[in-house]
């Protein structure tokens, strides 16, 4: 018998979250799929002293961290690409409100990786002899700090070898371009250890752009990368990762991530900019509306549509998805 795991976005963060908890997101790279809008609802709930896990910085970490909702980061990349460094972040810092620990992309895979296989440790050689070893932000004093990445020694080589922590967080809300009610997720595109965080995390909500039958998941189970035993709860939420692109989904909003990014630049910049794109809608389809149809329009016919034809046949319009939405999973 199937299950609907299908509840809305602010059920999702009143439910699972809570302040000062260790919260993960983040995916394909900062201009790709990420959980923006569960950032979103997080700050629309007043969430406050998270400690927050990014593969690689995007706009959600940005937007979180000008409004003072992180206290703590580990994160694998700080910028925004081309669309400059993340203001948000550098002001958060800068002002001493936000710790940033700081690892090199390959240490955050094999951290996601080793809490997924639930080990005690990470070995590897991976930042080894630089800053990224002996710095840490949340022991700024020490240094050389030797508690980040500790020594250890290879039993079968006899080499010294850094000792990661492995990453648990306790909640990842991750996007996904397609799933349905039972938590069965297809990503298209990179996936940035959306895989390995999927196994990793205590729990885990998935954030969807569109919902498919499960018939689906049935045709195409070797892409079936996130299964929905390990899934929580499934949040329909088209254009989640917005301003950011999702690969045959829709675009980049180039315009907005500039604007957003100049925004949160400053701290007037950043109340506006909750006031406007954060505080103002009411539901999904408000949402939609504040990004405008038009946008929405020029967004989703982009070069990469193709991606999607094969699952086309199994897409629920946008009405059968608020209605299954509806069946409030318990």
């Amino acid at each position: 018998m199937s299950t609907n795991k299908l509840i809305t976005l602010a059920e999702a963060v009143r439910r699972y979250t809570w302040d000062g908890m260790q919260y993960a997101s983040g995916a394909a790279l900062p201009v790709g799929s990420d959980a923006v809008a569960f950032g979103r609802e997080l700050l629309r709930q007043n969430r406050r002293n998270l400690h927050a896990i990014f593969h690689s910085n995007t706009q959600q970490l940005n937007l979180l961290a000008a409004a003072g909702a992180v206290s703590k980061v580990e994160c694998g990349f700080s910028g925004l690409e081309g669309f400059g460094f993340a203001n948000g972040v550098r002001r958060a810092v800068e002002q001493g409100r936000l710790a940033f620990e700081d690892y090199s992309n390959l240490a955050m895979s094999l951290r996601f990786l080793g809490g997924a296989l639930n080990w005690p440790f990470v070995p590897a050689r991976v930042n080894i002899g630089s800053d990224l070893e002996f710095r840490s932000a949340f022991e700024p004093t020490i240094y050389p700090n030797r508690r980040k990445i500790p020594a250890v020694i290879d039993p079968f080589s006899g080499r010294e070898i850094g000792a990661f922590s492995p990453l648990r967080p306790d909640l990842a809300a991750i996007h996904v371009t397609l799933a349905d009610c039972e938590g069965n997720a297809i990503m298209i595109g990179t996936e940035w250890s959306r895989f390995e965080l999927s196994r990793a995390a205590k729990r885990v909500v998935l954030l969807a752009d569109a919902l498919v039958h499960s018939d689906c998941m049935r045709q195409y189970p070797n892409l079936v990368r996130i299964p929905g035993i390990v899934v929580e709860a499934v949040v329909y939420w088209p254009l989640a990762a917005w301003p950011q692109a999702s690969p045959g989904m829709y675009d980049v909003d180039q315009t907005h991530m500039r604007a957003m990014n100049q925004a949160l630049g400053s701290e007037q910049g950043t109340a506006a900019y909750i006031r406007d794109f954060v505080d103002s809608y009411t539901d999904l389809d408000a949402y939609l509306d504040l990004i405008g149809r038009d946008k929405l329009t020029e967004l989703c016919d982009g070069q990469t549509r193709f991606l999607v034809d094969p699952y086309r046949h199994w897409l629920l319009t946008h009405a059968e998805a608020l209605a299954l939405s509806a069946e409030r999973y318990v």
